[in-house]
């Protein structure tokens, strides 16, 4: 007899949703092959997710809710389950970003998790080795939703000219990464601003930080080290890194400039399949 894994649903929301899918599963009267069948994935996965052994994806959600008529349940889950597999020092900074009517970020280093492309993220992320890489990476990857809500926050992104050189990941993953970013040249919704190199002394040389606006509770500032993040709304701490970021934004390139840098750099550093590069842009 195949012995069959028992969740706790109150251990973590991933058990929840795991215990979730198997009892409307078993309700349908169908196996995991039988629903993996309908919704298009393989009966394993679908194993894998009810014990907790893997996390589920929102299009996956999409089609079970939809072939299991949960009314939506697991689709309003999984949000929940991706928020609770990013550390817990930084699951408070993706709920100010679910929350914010404006985010804006400023980054010397590393493009932010908001803008990165899957492969981008995979690297960061495998620096300190490859352990749950897949599960890490998807759950970066899920805070990418807020900007595809029916009204996304307003998102503000300065990167130092630095980023686009940084190779993360190699050639073809930089490529790709640089392509995202001109993706949103004419998003009014996510505006992208490169500091270039000339600018020099710059009031972001402390290091990266993230402002969050909201339409009705106060701003919070958010920065972090190696080990942890520290959000604050401490007036204080706010107008002074409002003021930074002014600062940051009147030094910064234009959006339309910056688009340019980035696709002078996209040629001049990783310009291997620079055809297929303008192809794509065309």
């Amino acid at each position: 007899m195949t012995h069959i894994n028992v969740l706790d649903p109150g251990a973590s929301p991933l058990d929840y949703y795991g215990f979730e899918l198997r009892r409307h599963r078993e309700a349908a009267g169908l196996t995991q092959r039988q629903l993996g069948d309908i919704v298009n994935y393989t009966g394993s996965l679908v194993g894998q997710i009810e014990t907790a052994r893997k996390l589920p994806t929102q299009e996956f959600s999409e089609r079970v809710d939809a072939a299991l008529g949960t009314g939506g349940l697991l689709s309003r889950l999984v949000g929940l389950v991706m928020r609770s597999q990013l550390p817990a020092w930084f699951q408070q900074v993706a709920e100010l970003e679910s929350r914010a009517k404006g985010i804006c970020v400023f980054q010397p280093q590393l493009v932010h998790g908001l803008l990165q492309t899957e492969a981008y993220a995979r690297a960061v992320l495998s620096a300190m080795g490859d352990h749950d890489l897949d599960n890490r990476t998807s759950a970066r990857l899920a805070r990418q939703r807020i900007l595809d809500k029916e009204e996304p926050p307003v998102l503000w992104a300065i990167f130092t000219e630095a980023v686009l050189h940084q190779e993360v990941g190699g050639k073809k993953v930089m490529r790709e990464q640089l392509r995202r970013l001109l993706s949103h040249e004419r998003n009014p919704s996510i505006n992208v601003q490169i500091l270039p190199y000339e600018t020099g002394v710059h009031a972001g040389l402390m290091g990266s930080f993230d402002i969050f606006r909201f339409a009705r509770d106060p701003s919070i500032v958010y920065s972090e080290d190696y080990e942890t993040g520290h959000p604050t709304a401490n007036p204080d701490a706010v107008e002074s890194r409002s003021l930074r970021y002014d600062h940051l934004q009147a030094a910064a390139l234009s959006v339309k400039d910056s688009a340019a840098l980035i696709r002078r750099v996209m040629e001049e550093r990783y310009g291997e399949q620079l055809a297929s590069d303008r192809d794509h842009m065309a």
